[in-house]
């Protein structure tokens, strides 16, 4: 799902950019006034992104010219909240790129955009309405590693398909990303309903 250089047009690219920024402004801002970045959490939010970033090096290639990895955007939401679990996986995706460069500098944007953001934010949400609705944990983690995945896809797609002029890039990688979200949805459940019960207080 990491958008390489080129792929995208300048407006999709300075768009998705632009709302990026905003929304690491507002996390930076929401996180730091709330205090919730004690010594605990700064421990959970390292080795979480540590964690993340590990599992999204594993890619496998898929036919239309892209690849399928473990994304962790829903499990970053849900450990550590939306704002927080924004930073992390923003983190994660800033050292890809400058660092290994897994996604283009210029589409850096649209990257975090999918996987920093929609991913994280999708997840969190789902996983707590699932929970309000009286599920059982490893359900909510499944329902929210899928989603956050497909809408992720999704939204990697649309990127796509406006920058090309095509629809094919929306059907491919939403399709893909639904399927491969099956196994982001089993991983995800696990490792909440796992925590849920030998340490409640992580899972936020």
């Amino acid at each position: 799902m990491h958008v390489p250089d080129g792929y995208l047009s300048p407006a999709v690219a300075g768009a998705s950019l632009a709302v990026v920024l905003a929304v690491l402004l507002l996390s930076v801002r929401t996180v730091s006034r709330g205090g919730v970045l004690d010594r605990e959490r700064m421990s959970l939010f390292t080795t979480l992104s540590a964690s993340i970033f590990v599992a999204q090096m594993l890619a496998w290639p898929i036919p239309g010219g892209t690849s399928l990895h473990l994304v962790g955007g829903a499990l970053a939401g849900i450990m550590l909240g939306p704002w927080l679990g924004t930073l992390s996986m923003s983190l994660v995706l800033l050292v890809q790129t400058f660092v290994f460069h897994d996604g283009g500098i210029t589409s850096i944007g649209a990257n975090v955009l999918n996987m920093g953001v929609i991913a994280v934010l999708a997840g969190y949400v789902a996983f707590k309405a699932v929970m309000k609705l009286g599920r059982r944990a490893w359900l909510a983690g499944f329902v929210a590693g899928w989603l956050s995945l497909a809408l992720a896809g999704l939204a990697c797609g649309v990127e796509l398909s406006v920058s090309w002029g095509s629809i094919l890039p929306t059907y491919i990688m939403m399709f893909w990303h639904a399927v491969l979200g099956l196994v982001e949805g089993v991983i995800t459940g696990s490792v909440v309903s796992y925590l849920r019960l030998k340490s409640p207080g992580i899972v936020g």
